[in-house]
């Protein structure tokens, strides 16, 4: 009998084993997860497991407002190489019948097809406030046809659109402190971690007289919540009345008078308003009180702690990377991108390192559209970051392979091209009569832009302000080179030709007004013979620079270190690793300096700080996402993960490891993790393990650093010889790969 049942289990695991591998995995709709779960008080439930009608709590749930929305799923791994040839899509508005195979609504039927993201919908339009389920299955080259991927529902708004962003709801993740202290009659809670959020707190009182002191703060100092920590470093404090007998109270948070404009994003009612703290401090309370009658409801979007990774032989790069990848998670508490507590205000410039730093840790697309679409509507005042949208817009193109957005909104980009402040220099400038009223409202501005180069004003390394700036002129150049990449994915082929145009004389006009011959460096400007950091790393970044000028801007880079805010970081990073100078910027990313990541840890914060120091900007904060660049770059450089056609269909992957002698990462993309393993066996050899998800394929670089010839390369270990034709300073091409796991051993000699 014990063996019969035995068996029993044995079976039952490995068909579910089997059938999990064989099914389409991680639905999205319009770039949503969570669609079928429903958020009680900001806590989240699945829709089967609720009684909805019996809560007390206000109930939230994701709803999708497009009439027309996009499917996205992750194919079954069968193997290498595994590609999708085909796909079927029932959608329902009966659980029943879906369950039956039935789509009453939309029955794709067997579409021939390797699309596996961004799939549209094309049933009859949706109808509003309906709940819908769906389901998929797929005919892929290793394994045939699959089962049926788990059923997912979702349910519309009650105002459709043909095309219209879809946001997730809000959650809150309750957490007791993890230590706590008693001095005198003040105990201290520390939660580990600073998050936005409430506090709940179980007091009582054998009478009605009683008052107690609750103060929150993201700083301490001498072992009390700090109450003036300085810049706009939090701090609360909260006189409490007690109720006769046991009662948990909700600290209510005080509102910030500059962080609740009509320009802020206010906090939704279903969860009210919140403050950044990582410590409770209560006061005049002589009764017992342990950690779990401390409870922080932190709010934030909803997060996959489980989708990245990354983990080296170097602990301080691994503290920064676990700070970064944190902030991602506690500063997207609005719903949306914004600049930190202070202002609650979206900027095209805090958004686009939130957008690439999330995308490096997680699964999440959805926040970042709705951060793009926020701006388009409310642009912010810097010349740099009205033409900065448009790399968000085609960021997200790449990343999602979803090109509805950039064909709702590509008016407004192409006017945020500011083609129209073209000068008879060739190129823009807000010094002349050109800056109209016209042309702000255009793009929904209703007030004057001005050029910002970086911020704070301190950060600037100088640089001199003209009639012609440099800077401003490379963002300039990026974005037409874009638009005419937006411009081909919609069609437009003769704007496609006019910005084709555009750029290639942008790019000469650039290199003849601002490259100094002499110095053989770029200027700030079209007066000046000043050269900044800034005039160089963003021409770099954005190439502008002609190979036979390259190492002389680089050395000069190099030789400015960190002569940038946290926010220039970003494009310093680029021009460094797109510069051949990985290893110097590796060493920039693990720093232990003042104007350093780790700085922010030594300073007692565990999110990302506005700047490098208080020193730098008096009235920093310390939660600010545009201070996370390394989570992207660890992503995007270090482990080399970078999309090279929408959506992740193909990818390149380019590694750029130096002193590190070992790391494991795993980067999430829409179509599934890339994982990657590296050992360094000694000074002449590494091992490189790589894992692809299926319906990708990716051209694969090695590293090989600048003092060594390579000597061997072993696939599985079988050798195998580079391409020929992709020459490359720091790597050599291997070739083209498909899903699966690979393992290279690579041999090097000086």
């Amino acid at each position: 009998m014990k063996r019969r049942v035995r068996f029993v289990v044995y079976f039952v695991i490995i068909f579910v084993s089997v059938y999990a591998q064989n099914n389409p995995t991680g639905l999205m709709i319009d770039l949503l997860k969570n669609t079928d779960r429903v958020f009680i008080g900001g806590y989240h439930s699945s829709i089967e497991q609720k009684d909805i009608g019996s809560a007390i709590e206000p109930v939230q749930t994701a709803k999708i407002l497009s009439e027309y929305p996009v499917l996205s799923w992750i194919i079954p791994d069968n193997g290498r190489n595994t590609i999708q040839s085909a796909y079927r899509i029932i959608v329902s508005d009966s659980l029943h019948l879906v369950q039956k195979g039935i789509g009453n609504i939309w029955d794709s039927g067997i579409v021939n097809s390797n699309k596996s993201i961004s799939v549209a919908y094309s049933g009859n339009p949706l109808q509003p406030n309906k709940l819908y389920c769906w389901k998929v299955k797929v005919i892929t080259n290793n394994g045939g046809e699959s089962e049926w991927s788990d059923i997912k529902s979702f349910r519309t708004g009650k105002d459709l659109r043909p095309y219209q962003f879809s946001s997730e709801i809000l959650v809150k993740s309750a957490e007791n402190p993890v230590t706590s202290s008693i001095k005198d009659d003040i105990r201290l809670f520390d939660f580990g971690k600073a998050a936005f959020g409430q506090l709940l707190v179980r007091l009582t009182s054998e009478t009605e007289n009683d008052t107690v002191i609750v103060n929150l703060g993201e700083k301490v100092k001498d072992g009390r919540v700090d109450a003036r920590p300085g810049g706009t470093i939090r701090y609360q404090t909260h006189k409490l009345a007690l109720l006769k007998g046991t009662h948990l109270y909700r600290i209510k948070i005080h509102k910030d008078r500059r962080n609740t404009l009509d320009v802020a994003v206010k906090m939704p009612d279903y969860i009210g308003e919140v403050m950044p703290f990582r410590y409770a401090e209560v006061l005049n309370y002589n009764r017992k009180l342990e950690k779990p009658d401390v409870v922080r409801e932190s709010v934030h979007y909803p997060f996959d702690e489980s989708a990245s990774y990354f983990h080296s032989d170097n602990d301080i790069l691994n503290q920064i990377w676990e700070m970064c990848k944190y902030t991602m998670k506690a500063t997207s508490f609005t719903g949306i991108y914004v600049d930190g507590d202070r202002e609650r205000i979206p900027y095209e410039a805090d958004i686009i390192i939130n957008q690439l730093s999330h995308y490096g840790v997680d699964r999440e697309y959805s926040i970042a559209r709705k951060s793009l679409e926020h701006i388009l509507e409310k642009p912010t005042w810097p010349t740099e970051w009205i033409l900065q949208a448009i790399i968000i817009a085609w960021y997200d193109y790449m990343y999602t392979g979803d090109h509805r957005s950039l064909e709702k909104n590509y008016a407004l980009l192409k006017n945020r091209s500011l083609k129209q402040l073209k000068t008879y220099k060739g190129l823009i400038s807000t010094k002349t009569d050109l800056l109209t009223k016209d042309l702000m409202k255009s793009f929904n501005y209703n007030d004057t832009i001005r050029d910002i180069v970086d911020w704070p004003l301190g950060e600037r390394d100088g640089f001199v302000f003209c009639d012609h700036n440099s800077v401003v002129n490379a963002f300039y150049y990026e974005a037409l080179k874009i638009m005419e990449q937006i411009a081909l994915v919609l069609n437009k082929k003769e704007d496609a030709l006019l910005y084709a145009k555009a750029h290639k004389d942008v790019y000469k006009i650039f290199n003849d007004t601002f490259f100094d011959s002499k110095q053989k460096l770029y200027v700030d400007g079209d007066t000046t013979s000043h050269a900044s950091l800034h005039s160089n790393m963003f021409a770099y970044a954005f190439g502008l620079v002609p190979q036979k000028f390259s190492q002389g801007v680089q050395n000069f880079i190099k030789s400015k270190g960190m002569a940038c805010s946290v926010y220039g970081a970003q494009f310093l990073m680029d021009a460094l690793y797109n510069g051949g100078n990985g290893e110097y910027a590796e060493k920039l990313l693990a720093s232990t300096d003042e104007r350093s990541w780790y700085n922010m840890i030594r300073a007692g914060s565990t999110v990302a700080l506005e700047a490098w120091d208080i020193k730098y900007k008096p009235n920093l904060d310390w939660n600010h996402a545009w201070g996370a660049v390394p989570a992207n770059t660890i992503a995007r450089y270090v482990i080399g993960v970078k999309p090279s056609s929408p959506g992740f269909e193909t990818v390149e992957i380019k590694p750029h490891i130096y002193s590190l002698n070992s790391v494991e990462s795993a980067i999430p993309t829409i179509r599934g993790n890339i994982s990657l393993a590296y050992k360094k066996i000694d000074d002449n050899e590494y091992l490189l393990s790589i894992e692809i998800p299926p319906n990708m394929q990716a051209d694969m670089f090695l590293p090989v650093r600048a003092n060594k010839r390579l000597n061997q390369i072993f696939l599985d270990s079988k050798k195998i010889n580079v391409v020929k034709g992709r020459k490359e300073t720091e790597h050599v091409y291997v070739g083209k790969i498909g899903s699966g796991k690979y393992e290279y051993r690579v041999l090097l000699k000086k």
